[in-house]
């Protein structure tokens, strides 16, 4: 039922493009250390008026001090890593590790056997989990939302060529031109698979029927797209500028497009993290909200964390390949270039961070949709039981974040069709087209 992943054979994605990638450990050493002197001080603003070391004594003291996160190379990844980088997570008695991980499958299993504390991973992952729809069934837990928006439908040069450059033009050309279309996205369950299927059907293209979907590791896309494993992917960033970059892609739609200011990667881990390390995970929290405030403070803050993920041990690519986009500075590979005002979020006065518990059941609702569940869940019982909202109050309370008074909330999707979580089986059963 659900593909497996591709590997392509062993290559480099592309050269190493930037001089910074050639400098040798001790130069990097220097520059990571220069990057936290000229951020030391927004630290500080960033902070508000908390006091250093909030929950770090008595009975909010952190239980476990040291916090792997698990994350995949991608922009998104940005709040957690710099969450270290900058030191936010030592003003709450934890120690944060970024572990970089191959696949979203590894993610995934990592997180329910334990090596991972934390993860930053898909929305729709972790509920499937939950459900034991994609491995093994364990209950999990959604702490906060990382971002919004930022990730993008590309679509192969030869394709475009053939006057394929968005979802109705690609319609005509699979109508015209028999043959099988192979498209990838990252994860079964997973924000991108939903993305795709959802821009395919309101094209009228059925994900299910009319085209193979396979899955692919977020960082091995453009590789695949280069041998001619398939003809369109979804990804987050900054793999589809990447392959506008090398010349083997163009930008159909972002996924802002499909609906503006969605969720995308959520800090996630299992129930029992949550219950057995309760403050660990609330000082986590605050550690990522910080840095995601940082992130969104200024576009030289932007600059300064697209030069520090372009680095090896975290993205591996250029940073001309992270710091358009992260600033909305568009192209789409067939010489349109736009600002975006729906560029990726990682904060946006907290609006990004609220575990909404409408964007948790959307995408059981399109599980449902795709054949992924047989029958409706109880989708509200399961987003509360996931989404750790108070939990997350208490976070964005000591740090003077607000919160909105309604854990439901509505958006227009691109097909025209309004979202708002009250009655999601009813909206799972009104598609056309579907599995």
């Amino acid at each position: 039922m659900y593909p497996a992943e591709r590997t392509p054979e062993p290559r480099p994605e592309h050269p190493p493009l930037n001089h910074r990638h050639l400098e040798a450990a001790q130069p990097e050493l220097s520059r990571r250390q220069v990057l936290q002197a000229a951020s030391a001080a927004a630290i500080g603003a960033a902070a508000g008026s908390l006091p250093g070391g909030a929950w770090a004594a008595g009975s909010d003291k952190p239980e476990k001090e040291e916090v792997r996160i698990g994350f995949i190379p991608l922009t998104d990844c940005a709040s957690i890593v710099m969450a270290s980088v900058l030191g936010f997570d030592k003003k709450y008695g934890v120690k944060i590790i970024p572990s970089k991980e191959a696949s979203w499958a590894g993610v995934r299993d990592k997180l329910v056997n334990g090596e991972l504390d934390m993860a930053h991973v898909l929305y729709g992952l972790v509920y499937g989990v939950h459900l034991g729809k994609t491995g093994p069934k364990k209950d999990m837990a959604v702490l906060m939302t990382l971002n919004n928006n930022g990730q993008a439908i590309s679509l192969s040069k030869k394709l475009a060529d053939a006057g394929a450059v968005d979802g109705p033009s690609l319609a005509k050309v699979m109508a015209k031109d028999k043959r099988e279309y192979t498209f990838a996205q990252t994860f079964p369950t997973g924000t991108h698979a939903m993305w795709l299927y959802y821009w395919l059907a309101s094209a009228g293209i059925n994900p299910m029927k009319d085209a193979k979907v396979i899955t692919v590791p977020p960082p091995q896309m453009v590789a695949n797209m280069r041998v001619g494993n398939m003809d369109g992917f979804c990804v987050g960033e900054p793999w589809n500028h990447r392959a506008i970059i090398d010349g083997i892609g163009i930008t159909a739609n972002t996924t802002q497009d499909i609906w503006k200011d969605h969720p995308e990667k959520v800090l996630g881990t299992t129930s029992d993290f949550v219950k057995k390390y309760p403050n660990t995970a609330r000082a986590v929290v605050m550690a990522v909200l910080e840095a995601s405030r940082w992130i969104d403070a200024s576009l030289s803050n932007k600059n300064k964390i697209a030069d520090t993920i372009a680095d090896k041990s975290y993205v591996n690519t250029s940073v001309d390949a992270i710091n358009q986009r992260i600033l909305g500075r568009y192209q789409n590979g067939l010489g349109k270039t736009w600002d975006d005002p729906n560029y990726m979020k990682f904060f946006s006065d907290g609006a990004v961070n609220f575990p909404y518990l409408s964007d948790g059941m959307w995408f059981l609702t399109q599980h449902k949709r795709w054949g992924l569940l047989k029958e409706h869940p109880d989708y509200l019982a399961t987003a509360k039981q996931i989404n750790q909202i108070e939990l997350y109050k208490q976070a964005a309370s000591a740090l003077n974040i607000s919160v909105p008074k309604d854990p439901l909330r509505s958006a227009k999707l691109i097909d025209g069709v309004v979202w708002d979580g009250k009655d999601p089986k009813k909206y799972a059963d009104s598609f056309a087209v579907r599995a």
